[in-house]
């Protein structure tokens, strides 16, 4: 039972971690037009550009939370270095 709990936890915090980076995206762009644009114009662009990111952000996370190995997979597919793992792997066998 704790385990389930722990389990669904870490995928949470993955899905999380996923929805978050297009929202940045879409945050960091949106304040670039603000900048650009201080008019209503410009307000409503960047928040609209903002709100798209978050869309994205939780469409593709949740995509990744509903596939068969989950969110902490794919991050951690994300963040492996291979080329590093080769070289320790050839590294050992001289």
């Amino acid at each position: 039972m704790m385990y389930n709990f722990f389990e669904k936890l870490l995928e949470i915090v993955g899905w999380f971690r996923i929805m978050i980076s297009p929202t940045l995206i879409g945050g960091i762009a949106g304040i670039i037009i603000f900048n650009e644009y201080p008019s209503l114009i410009g307000k409503l662009t960047a928040l609209g550009i903002g709100f798209i990111g978050l869309l994205i952000g939780i469409i593709w996370a949740t995509r990744i939370y509903k596939s068969p190995k989950g969110t902490i997979y794919f991050m951690s597919r994300v963040s492996a270095t291979p080329e590093l793992d080769e070289k320790e792997i050839v590294k050992n066998d001289k």
